[in-house]
């Protein structure tokens, strides 16, 4: 029998005697015992703000990525006994799949976001340098800095570790520890995989916690630094949102809900076409997979009033081939819900949907199940069918958090998004179409109402992921029913554990702040040329000032036949002063950033590898034959990239002979560590 415990304060903690039994959902038997620890909760919060939290942010961004990426690897190096515990929560293999693989991919995912999209520092900086002055001696920036306090982490039953992960991975990337509670039901299996993080010893100390059974005043004790993330019911969230202490201190609450998710096939879409055939297969997909038990199944098919026969006809076909039963038999395709209580529940949802239903396939009292005893927690995939979803209250309220959807009719594009909307809000809604203009009146009419929108049909069917597959670069989340909150998203989930801030100053001010220079802020110079001198030695506002360069008829033609580029302003005297923007001909701007080049490069073999790219490049001021051009080359900010190199960000800046300025671009160099030949 599987006892999981409790982490807390670096020390496991067994199940208490008032554990409570964990009845397996595929035999009935006691499973596992879980719960009922004398725990100190206000040590732990204790521990996780004071050693967790300053251990994680004493680290720069990247680091805490590196970190994301080792436990990663070292979470599927040893994914096997995780996916030895799957099958006891219900779930068959290809389950497990989306919620073991689904969550290491993840963090896998956050590690490598992390590493290309934020700095390599401390201070994430938001947006662009706003002028609050003319000359711009004094400037605003907004940056995001990590909570001071311990995010506490609330999992629903359905996915023990993806719930786990996708939470997790954000937190500890944005610096913000993190105290997990599991759902008991499937708790086990988190804290299996709760064991493979702290064995691996790549996190500090401090900056994961995990409670297994009851919180007890955990939320009384939470409070401004704080965030509760969570996943569940409606009902639960708002449960927990009402606790007075989160209300009083503004205690951050992000909150992903069950919802009444949609699927529309479009009117395009015939029964032969690509279409239809993908929306028959994800409908049944969605039905089946996790045995119906994921927030973003699909609850209600939509489709065209006179496709309602030939739909529930295909649906049936392919849900009758559903094999349901042990989830360890060969070749069972859904296994159980999770629980006895879950199966209850569901029924009780059926028997309220079936007040404005007819049940058109699947019969839970005449079930064939393979290798199983239908006392359990089986039931057969189910679709109903109502006819009139526009007098129906029951259909767009009542979610059965299993293998059910309905089937309902809609009359035209906006009646099909309305039914969609009728849901209350949810985290996700899908669309089948080949028509273009389809796609555009449902997203207007409806995107209000879901958080994700998921359109497929024969163009992207072979690449797309699917209608109930929430992915780490998207937001998860939706409005009304759905909880009003986001997670995932890239780099977003990681700001909802920090605290944007605007900070207001000087150039020299905010580029210290912030690790980047600033237009405006000081500037350094150094005997040796930048090019010659390593990524460690190279110092953020290092400038050199180049000689200038006059620029001539000659090279401009010249430019132009070499390169091809002879746009009229280039060629024609008298066209190029016809056009408002050109006192006559003028210079390509790829020419000035070609001299640019040619101006500030140190031609030498040395600690310079490549130029890899060019940012925000943007011409000023036009320059005519017989201007010269010089430019101002400083260190921007450094990124290291692997063991041996880093990135360096230039600003380079143009001017002419009137010390006007022409073009501003960002050059971005790779550079080694060390000299070559030191």
């Amino acid at each position: 029998m599987l006892r999981p415990h409790s982490y807390a304060c670096g020390e496991w903690i067994a199940p208490g005697q008032t554990a409570t039994d964990i009845s397996g959902p595929v035999t009935g038997k006691v499973i596992a015992q879980a719960g009922g620890a004398a725990l100190d909760i206000q040590a732990m919060l204790d521990h996780a703000r004071n050693v967790g939290g300053p251990a994680l942010r004493a680290m720069g961004f990247h680091d805490r990525a590196r970190l994301l990426k080792a436990l990663a690897a070292h979470l599927d190096a040893h994914k096997e006994q995780l996916y030895a515990i799957n099958p006891l929560t219900g779930a068959t293999r290809r389950d497990g799949w989306i919620d073991i693989d689904g969550g290491i991919g993840t963090m896998g995912l956050f590690a490598a976001k992390g590493r290309r999209e934020m700095p390599d520092g401390h201070v994430y900086i938001d947006g662009e340098v706003e002028q609050l002055s003319r000359k711009g001696t004094f400037l605003g920036q907004h940056i995001a800095v990590p909570l001071r306090g311990v995010a506490v982490q609330i999992n629903a039953f359905n996915f023990p570790v993806w719930g786990m992960l996708e939470k997790l991975a954000p937190a500890l990337l944005a610096g913000m520890p993190s105290i997990v509670k599991p759902a008991t039901q499937t708790c086990y299996l988190t804290e299996a995989c709760m064991r493979l993080i702290i064995d691996s010893g790549i996190l500090p100390e401090g900056a994961v916690q995990l409670v297994i059974g009851g919180t007890g005043d955990l939320l009384d004790r939470l409070g401004a630094q704080d965030v509760v993330a969570f996943t569940g019911s409606a009902d639960t969230a708002l449960k927990l949102r009402a606790n007075p202490a989160l209300m009083r201190h503004s205690t951050r609450f992000m909150a992903e809900q069950d919802s009444l998710n949609a699927s529309i096939l479009g009117p395009d879409a015939s029964p032969d076409s690509a279409e239809f055939a993908l929306f028959i297969k994800e409908a049944v997909t969605e039905i089946t997979t996790k045995a119906g038990q994921k927030c973003t199944a699909t609850r209600r098919l939509i489709v065209p009033a006179a496709m309602m026969e030939a739909v529930g006809a295909a649906l049936s076909e392919k849900l009758a081939a559903i094999s349901v039963g042990n989830p360890e038999a060969d070749g069972v395709r859904m296994g159980a819900l999770s629980s006895h209580t879950q199966k209850a529940d569901v029924l009780s949802c059926l028997t309220q949907l079936r007040t404005e239903a007819r049940l058109i396939h699947g019969d839970p009292a005449h079930m064939s199940l393979v290798d199983a005893d239908p006392e359990q927690a089986f039931l057969p995939p189910m679709l109903l069918a109502c006819d009139d979803p526009d007098a129906a209250r029951l259909v767009h309220e009542v979610e059965a958090f299993g293998p059910l959807s309905t089937l309902m009719p809609y009359r035209d594009t906006a009646h099909a998004a309305a039914l969609a909307n009728r849901g209350g809000g949810s985290l996700v809604s899908s669309l089948f179409t080949a028509d273009p203009a389809v796609a555009r009146s449902i997203v207007l009419d409806s995107a209000a109402w879901h958080g994700r929108i998921y359109i497929n049909n024969a163009t992207s069917a072979a690449e797309a992921t699917g209608h109930g597959a929430p992915l780490p670069h998207m937001i998860h989340g939706g409005p009304g029913r759905a909880g009003g909150g986001e997670e995932l998203g890239g780099i977003r989930a990681v700001l909802h554990y920090m605290q944007r801030s605007a900070v207001q100053g000087s150039p020299d001010m905010l580029s210290a702040i912030t690790g980047t220079w600033i237009t405006g802020s000081a500037q350094s110079t150094h005997p040796t040329h930048p090019f010659q001198r390593s990524f460690t030695d190279i110092a953020i506002g290092e400038t050199i000032q180049t000689a200038p360069r006059t620029v001539t008829l000659e090279d401009i033609a010249h430019f132009a036949h070499f390169t091809g580029d002879t746009f009229y302003a280039h060629m024609d005297e008298e066209a190029a002063r016809a056009n408002p923007f050109f006192p006559g001909r003028v210079a390509h701007g790829y020419l000035l950033l070609s001299f640019a080049a040619g101006l500030f490069v140190q031609p030498d073999p040395g600690p310079v590898l490549a130029n890899t790219g060019l940012n925000a490049l943007s011409f000023q001021k036009p320059v005519s034959p017989g201007d010269s051009i010089r430019v101002a080359l400083t260190c921007k900010r450094k990124t290291r990239r692997t063991e041996t190199y880093g990135e360096v960000a230039w600003n380079a800046t143009l001017t002419n002979q009137n010390n006007e300025q022409v073009a501003q671009y960002e050059l971005l160099t790779m550079v080694s560590y060390d000299h070559p030949e030191g």
